[in-house]
């Protein structure tokens, strides 16, 4: 426990007055919020590190100690994945906790950490095909361990995809959290809760944005800088927003999106299509299509028109 020693206020300065009014305003934030007792709150440090720890699980080769033989192996990923899950399994108690129904939560924690494990094989094998379409997509790319190591894309896309089982299993803060770390990381935004199929793979991905209710196939390649977003947002009867309603693309099988691209609103991008860089695009793309931006005409930049 932290003791508050009394302070004498300095060059008008009281230290008393503000923490008081700060409790005040806390005090009052959590009674609008919770109608019994202020619950625990997950630990956003603690997620991370499992975060952290569910990859070396994944890839210990090339997260996990360096040097680790090949005996060594499955004994660091069990004790590490045994670790990792006693956290994440905490967290979501305290997550679950907030809801207004909290009883039987350390069942529920467990149960839900017990799904969450089992779908570890699926995901390491979702990653490996984002690795191998990485390598195939990318001239610059020298090799699968490159890849797994430094591109960002696969570091973003790793992660979403721990990130959405929880989600999906039901930890959306837990999920969230980590989302944002590998945002923060990355400079990729992928919402938890998007469907990503196989062989993803995002190139350069600075400012890659894409939304909560967004649909990806498979064997999809993004650029820098695009967003799959929702074009607009919908007010309830109560005059709040809705949440959770489908609002952003369904991208499917075999699309290319070059950078700076933006594609708007529940729209549906065929298969095998390619967008252009800097499209911005509301409205549904048939299969096979190819959707550029119009081409400026000469004459825009003669007799002193242009730049």
């Amino acid at each position: 426990m932290i003791a508050l020693a009394h302070s004498e206020p300095e060059d008008g300065l009281d230290i008393d007055d503000i923490v008081g009014r700060l409790r005040d305003l806390r005090s009052l934030s959590q009674r609008r919020r919770y109608s019994g007792p202020t619950p625990s709150l997950p630990s956003r440090k603690t997620v991370i590190a499992a975060f952290d720890d569910l990859v070396s699980v994944l890839y210990p080769r090339h997260f996990g100690p360096q040097g680790l033989s090949a005996g060594e192996i499955d004994a660091f990923v069990g004790k590490t994945l045994a670790s990792a899950l006693r956290a994440l399994q905490g967290q979501i108690k305290l997550e679950l906790a907030l809801e207004s129904d909290a009883e039987g939560g350390a069942g529920r924690a467990a149960e839900l950490v017990a799904a969450f494990a089992a779908d570890l094989p699926t995901i390491r094998a979702l990653a490996d095909s984002d690795a191998r379409a990485g390598f195939e997509g990318d001239p610059s790319a020298i090799s699968i361990d490159e890849i797994i190591f430094s591109f960002p894309g696969f570091a973003a896309t790793l992660r979403h995809r721990l990130a959405h089982s929880l989600y999906e299993l039901g930890a959306p803060m837990l999920a969230r959290i980590a989302s944002e770390d590998a945002h923060g990381r990355t400079g990729i935004d992928i919402h938890p809760g998007a469907m990503i199929g196989e062989r993803f793979f995002i190139d350069h991905g600075t400012g890659v944005v894409i939304g909560e209710t967004a649909i990806v196939g498979r064997n999809v390649r993004l650029y820098q800088g695009v967003t799959l977003g929702a074009k607009r947002f919908e007010i309830g009867e109560d005059g709040a927003l809705r949440k959770g309603y489908p609002r952003h693309p369904i991208v499917e099988d075999d699309v290319v999106v070059y950078a700076g691209a933006t594609v708007l609103g529940r729209v549906t991008i065929g298969r095998g299509s390619s967008i252009g860089g800097g499209v911005w695009l509301t409205q549904n793309v048939a299969p096979d299509s190819n959707i550029t931006q119009a081409v400026p005409r000469r004459d825009s930049f003669s007799n002193g028109g242009g730049i």
